[in-house]
C-alpha cells in the first residue's frame, strides 16, 4: 500500500486501496479507454471549498455516468433529476447537459460520492466504503463554512455520519429526515436513482421537498 495515497486528501487516478475496484477499473480501461475510469473528484463551485454552504453526498460513480464522464452525477438518470432540482432552488445554473463541458456551475454547493471509484453492479462492499471514507472525512473537515449536508441514500448517510465522528443512532436515516449533528444540518433523501423513481419509492416531488427545506434553512426562512 502506498503511503502517498493513504496520506493524501484525494485519491490518485491509480488509487490501489481497494483490490476489487482496481481490477474492475483496469477491466473498464481496457474495454473503454476513452472513459474517465478513475476515482471521481468532488465537484466544487467557483471559489472552491471556502465557498461551500451545501454539501451533497452520493453513493458511488455509475459505470456509464460519473465513471465515464469524470464528474459526479453526470451521464445517467440520477444526474438529470439532481441537477434539475439544484437549478430549481438556485444551487446551480441551468446548463446541465450530461457532459463535463456543458457549462454547468454550482453555487455554494459541492457534490462528492462516499466511494470515489465505480463498484461492480453499483454495490460497494462495506470494506470499500470504510476504506474510501478517509477521503470523505478529509472533505467534510476542510469545508470552512459548511452549513448543510444532503445525503442521498443510507450508505451515503451512514458514511457521512461516521466521517463526522457521529454515532448512527444520533441521526438515523430516513427519507426527509432532518438532524443537527456536529453543528451541521443534515437532510437525508432516498437516492435519486432510476430504480427508486421507476418503482415509485422516490417521486420528484419528494426529492424537491428535501431541497426546498434545505434552501429555506440556508436562506434563514426555515427551521
Amino acid at each position: 500500500m502506498s503511503e502517498a495515497v493513504v496520506d493524501t486528501e484525494k485519491p490518485g487516478p491509480d488509487c490501489p486501496l481497494c483490490p476489487r475496484l482496481v481490477a474492475y477499473r483496469d477491466a473498464l480501461r481496457a474495454k473503454e479507454p476513452d472513459w474517465h475510469n478513475a476515482p471521481v473528484p468532488e465537484f466544487l463551485p467557483q471559489g472552491g471549498r471556502p465557498a461551500v454552504k451545501l454539501f451533497i453526498v452520493g453513493l458511488a460513480p455509475g459505470v456509464r455516468g460519473a465513471n465515464r464522464t469524470g464528474r459526479p452525477f453526470t451521464g445517467d438518470y440520477a444526474g438529470d433529476l439532481l441537477y434539475r432540482t439544484l437549478a430549481a432552488f438556485g444551487f446551480s445554473n441551468d446548463l446541465f447537459d450530461a457532459r463535463p463541458d456543458d457549462g454547468l456551475e454550482l453555487y455554494e454547493t459541492a457534490i462528492v460520492n462516499a466511494v470515489r471509484c465505480v463498484p461492480p453492479e453499483n454495490k460497494p462492499t462495506p470494506a470499500e466504503i470504510n476504506t474510501c471514507r478517509r477521503f470523505l472525512t478529509s472533505a467534510v473537515e476542510t469545508f470552512e463554512n459548511r452549513v448543510a449536508i444532503v445525503t442521498l441514500g443510507r450508505i451515503a448517510h451512514d458514511s457521512t455520519l461516521r466521517a463526522l465522528g457521529v454515532k448512527l443512532s444520533a441521526a438515523p436515516f430516513s427519507h426527509g429526515g432532518i438532524h443537527s449533528v456536529a453543528g451541521i444540518r443534515i437532510a437525508s433523501s432516498y437516492h435519486c436513482s432510476r430504480y427508486n423513481t421507476n418503482t415509485g419509492r422516490l417521486t420528484e416531488e419528494m426529492f424537491r421537498n428535501v431541497f426546498a427545506g434545505v434552501a429555506a434553512y440556508l436562506s434563514g426562512s426555515g427551521d
